[in-house]
């Protein structure tokens, strides 16, 4: 498993973690208390729900069987399928091909990566 896709389960088990203590948070809560940025916190929401570890009841988050699946599973579909008949593409392609909002990528990449079905590379831009 590659360095991003480890990043995914670590950032999981850090929402997890403050979950698991805390008790149910609001995403700004979570995001501020886990110190993750707002597209690892999606990765991350993504991996618990595949993991069925988290439910989110509006706008807040709490441990428990996922009700997410539904939503991911569909859009992973479409992830899917665009990568497939796109192979490297970045996360706003990905997202304008796929249709859907880019926070639902990040969701979709950290169930995928759970799966193992993904890999994700860096790629710097030269000048």
């Amino acid at each position: 498993m590659n360095e991003i896709m480890k990043s995914f389960g670590h950032n999981a088990g850090k929402l997890w973690e403050t979950l698991s203590t805390e008790g149910p948070q609001v995403q700004t809560k979570l995001i501020k208390k886990t110190k993750l940025r707002e597209d690892e916190f999606y990765g991350a929401i993504g991996w618990l729900a595949r993991e069925n570890k988290i439910f989110r009841d509006k706008r807040t988050y709490k441990i428990g069987e996922t009700n997410l699946t539904d939503k991911i599973g569909s859009d992973a579909g479409k992830v899917w399928e665009t990568l497939c008949r796109n192979n490297e593409v970045d996360i706003s392609s990905i997202s304008r091909l796929a249709k859907i909002e880019k926070r639902d990528c990040y969701t979709v990449l950290g169930w995928l990566a759970r799966e193992g079905k993904i890999t994700a590379k860096i790629k710097v831009k030269r000048k």
